[in-house]
């Protein structure tokens, strides 16, 4: 049968991404490929996935190498199939390739990378016995048997902190570590790791969150013999993080304010729907919904705070899109609630908890990142009580929820236990200044403190 050299387009990630880099190729020339099989990692500032296969047949050529850059539509590498094979799969070569492979698509957020493939075809068929080398040493070392465990990367795959998961548990934990790898998806997603049964001591605040488990520098990092130091690789997420961090830090000029609020009310009325809440919607009631209600408010009335800067104007955003600082285990994610000042307490619990989990279980959408223009940050959560935190480029500011603690406070020259709570503001002094933000802060107090127990969430 007639042989057919294709090539492999790169695609557009999402309408705003017009590049991305190849991180590291997959395959090698001379090696056999399927469809939708994955050929390379690719990297953008938001997320990183993988670049399938769009034809059957044999890798001939890369055209770009790894740490290369290159724009949506640019041929990637050669693949050489049957002639009728290729005819019946996608095009990716000629006139229409752009339009075909260029499609916007969707990727899972952060780690493990997600691969781009139609709906249709099942992730689990071409990943699940796809050890990398690193995984398949640890393996060794732990002498674990790979088979038997039970990947939670994309399409199954087995990823090292899976590895070391498994070890962790050792032989007490292992029958809920793994599951058969032929296992049903249904059998696999029923297979949970249980969580840590340790409950922290919570000495201080009243919203610590669950704690997430944190790796160990020797989990994550290499001993240098003789020297007494563990060598960590940068992932692709954390420099793309560190990126956005030192861009933000170096041309925003940031300020702080911090301000002191009241929420006794709040303690009192969260304690008394949070019940009913649960059982009727199946979700948390935490404060962080009555926090965003409190700032989308006072954005209406101060709507400078959701601007960006422009170098010779400052954009006001007519839509409120609260960006949340989401984090998980080696990252930070921002995920976005859009038109939140359109949406009850009620509608913001479930934006938080869907955007939460699906950050932390890698299911976010690259759209669910996109159009952020204010963010807020639960720092409580960890128990921190004060936080300095960075703009979430390129908008005009930042407001940290800290720990809500019980502390003695003056009232009427008498002193009462009431439940106080410090809400950090970050500003780019570009655009805004002390009054404005003074007078902004003031304004969310006032909405914080204005819930009592009559309030509705509907």
């Amino acid at each position: 049968m007639p042989k057919q050299t294709v090539e492999v387009i790169m695609p557009q990630l999402a309408e705003s991404l017009v590049s991305a880099t190849i991180d590291r190729w997959l395959k090698e020339p001379g090696q056999e490929v399927e469809m939708y099989e994955p050929l390379c990692e690719l990297i953008t500032d938001k997320v990183n996935a993988e670049l399938p296969s769009t034809a059957k047949g044999i890798l001939v050529k890369i055209l770009v190498g790894a740490g290369e850059t290159v724009d949506v539509g640019t041929p990637v590498c050669l693949i050489e199939t049957e002639a009728e094979a290729a005819a019946d799969s996608a095009p990716t070569g000629g006139a229409e390739s752009p339009a075909a492979a260029a499609q916007p698509v969707e990727a899972a957020s952060a780690r493990p990378a997600a691969p781009l493939m139609p709906a249709a075809f099942d992730p689990d068929a071409p990943m699940r016995h796809r050890y990398s080398p690193a995984v398949q040493k640890l393996a060794a070392e732990h002498s674990i048997d790979l088979s038997r465990v039970r990947g939670t990367g994309m399409g199954g795959r087995i990823t090292r902190k899976d590895v070391l998961e498994a070890a962790r548990k050792g032989t007490a934990g292992f029958a809920a570590a793994v599951a058969p790898a032929a296992a049903a998806p249904a059998e696999r997603e029923a297979a949970k790791v249980p969580m840590d049964p340790k409950v922290p001591v919570r000495t201080t605040g009243l919203h610590l969150s669950e704690t997430i488990r944190i790796p160990t520098v020797e989990e994550e990092g290499q001993e240098v013999p003789g020297r007494g130091e563990y060598i960590i690789d940068v992932t692709p997420v954390r420099n793309s993080i560190a990126t956005k961090m030192r861009q933000s830090a170096s041309e925003i000029p940031h300020g702080w304010m911090m301000i002191e609020v009241d929420v006794t009310n709040l303690v009192l009325l969260r304690n008394k729907l949070k019940e009913e809440f649960s059982r009727q919607e199946g979700i948390n009631l935490t404060y962080m919904p009555f926090l965003c209600k409190a700032t989308v408010n006072a954005i209406k009335d101060y709507p400078i705070m959701n601007s960006v800067w422009a170098t010779d104007k400052i954009i006001v955003k007519r839509d409120i899109n609260l960006s949340l600082a989401v984090g998980t285990e080696d990252s930070v994610i921002t995920p976005v609630i859009r038109n939140a000042d359109q949406k009850n307490i009620a509608g913001l619990a479930h934006e938080i908890h869907d955007l939460a989990r699906r950050t932390r279980e890698g299911k976010i959408k690259l759209s669910d990142l996109q159009g952020g223009t204010f963010t807020v940050n639960n720092t409580g959560a960890f128990g921190s009580i004060l936080s300095q935190p960075i703009i979430n480029y390129p908008q005009a500011a930042i407001l940290t929820f800290e720990s809500i603690v019980k502390k003695p406070v003056v009232i009427n020259d008498m002193i009462g236990v009431r439940s106080m709570v410090n809400i950090c503001l970050s500003l780019d002094h570009r655009i805004l200044d002390g009054v404005i933000c003074g007078r902004f802060l003031q304004r969310v107090k006032e909405n914080l403190e204005s819930y009592n127990l009559d309030t509705k969430l509907y």
